[in-house]
């Protein structure tokens, strides 16, 4: 075990688990083992095994348990351990240490989404007390924040290893404990235009690949102009927007003023409203890149483009009389059900077979902001919805 991680005496309340989470800095750019040995260490501690799915050079894993019989028709509390950076933000308190003022806890990953992944890891003494009838099972998983690519190998190692079969799954991201049935889902490329170097007075004769980056620019603000004009399906309606939508938030290219541009590098984007094909996308796309690096080549054969896919999101799409929906709507009393354009791992479980809801303390505008914070009052509703489950596994 790391130098740094000192045994805890047990059991721990789910505000103690917050601050412990807190207190290691997973940033998706850096490891989150440590997270992970303490979480073994609870687990092993309260007498429940858990098993790693590390990442392919080992510098992340994302853990699952099992708790209760081994039976099928169990509930996954399903939660990620990466936070996103603290670089450049103004926080007036320590953002890797819990701090309670006014009503509020502050601290990276409070909101998004420590305090949730806290109240599934205290679910489990609840649950071995009760004596649960129905099993429950935790999946902790890495790299959310970077494009959800750390929990599709993990739901995958859950199924082929053999473990009961879940029939629900409760996705904690921040709700404010109301019931999210859908979300969008997205695909994103890294796109890197070559282009070849020559006087801007001889543009002809060179390619820019800063111009020519321009050119995908402008196509997505041109299929984000016919999407908007398209009727509204109705599994879109209740999106905002309600409609597939095409991105470009960071760019860099070029050397200088008077010399085309022999590199631009930028990320491109996909929100897609569920119903929409995936694949259909992402041909369409590519058969844009195609023309356009035709056209590169045209002028010099040595210019080109490269584009990779770093990420691939299902949409989570609202189920009909779904086993997860009911079951929170039993623990909640919510009658309403609401949907959101971010993306998130439910998809994945969704998309796998498992019946899949959100469902979490706090508010999404708190996630990734400078002084984010969970209230009191969400992190308490959600230490009584999870005492509601237990209860509701054990009858």
């Amino acid at each position: 075990m790391p130098a740094t991680l000192e045994r805890t005496p047990m059991p721990l309340t789910a505000r103690d688990l917050m601050d412990r989470l807190v207190g290691f800095p997973t940033v998706s750019r850096d490891s989150n083992l440590e997270l992970i040995d303490f979480v073994e260490e609870y687990l092993s501690d309260l007498g429940v095994k858990s098993t790693r799915v590390p990442n392919e050079d080992g510098t992340k894993a994302a853990l699952y348990a099992h708790v209760g019989p081994e039976v099928d028709g169990g509930v996954v509390l399903s939660g990620h351990t990466d936070v996103v950076p603290v670089d450049g933000q103004a926080w007036d308190t320590d953002p890797f240490k819990v701090t309670e003022r006014d009503g509020r806890l502050y601290g990276r990953g409070t909101c998004d989404m420590k305090g949730f992944d806290a109240l599934a890891l205290s679910a489990v003494p609840l649950a071995l007390e009760r004596g649960i009838e129905r099993p429950l099972q935790i999946a902790l998983s890495y790299d959310e924040e970077v494009g959800c690519t750390g929990a599709p190998p993990m739901i995958d190692h859950m199924v082929s290893m053999g473990m009961p079969r879940a029939d629900t799954v409760l996705v904690g991201e921040p709700s404010m404990m109301k019931i999210v049935t859908g979300h969008k889902g997205g695909i994103g490329y890294h796109m890197h235009f070559k282009g070849f170097e020559v006087h801007s007075s001889l543009a002809p004769t060179g390619v820019s690949a800063v111009m020519m980056a321009a050119k995908l620019i402008n196509w997505a603000n041109e299929v984000n102009d016919e999407n908007a004009a398209k009727p509204i399906s109705e599994l879109a309606a209740d999106f905002v927007p309600p409609y597939t939508t095409l991105h470009v938030g960071t760019i860099s290219g070029g050397t200088a003023h008077n010399i085309t541009a022999k590199d631009c590098r930028f990320g491109f984007d996909f929100r897609l409203v569920p119903g929409e094909n995936i694949a259909a996308w992402q041909a369409r796309f590519m058969a844009k890149v195609a023309a356009l690096e035709a056209e590169m080549k045209a002028v010099r054969p040595e210019a080109g483009i490269d584009a990779q896919q770093y990420f691939h999101v299902p949409g989570l799409v609202p189920e009909d009389q779904g086993k997860a929906e009911s079951l929170v709507r039993q623990l909640t009393g919510e009658n309403a059900s609401n949907v959101v354009s971010y993306g998130t791992e439910a998809g994945q479980f969704q998309e796998r077979g498992y019946s899949a809801v959100i469902c979490g303390p706090g508010d999404i505008a708190q996630a990734h902001q400078p002084n984010e914070f969970v209230s009191v009052d969400q992190f308490q509703q959600g230490e009584a919805f999870i005492a509601r489950l237990v209860d509701m596994l054990a009858a």
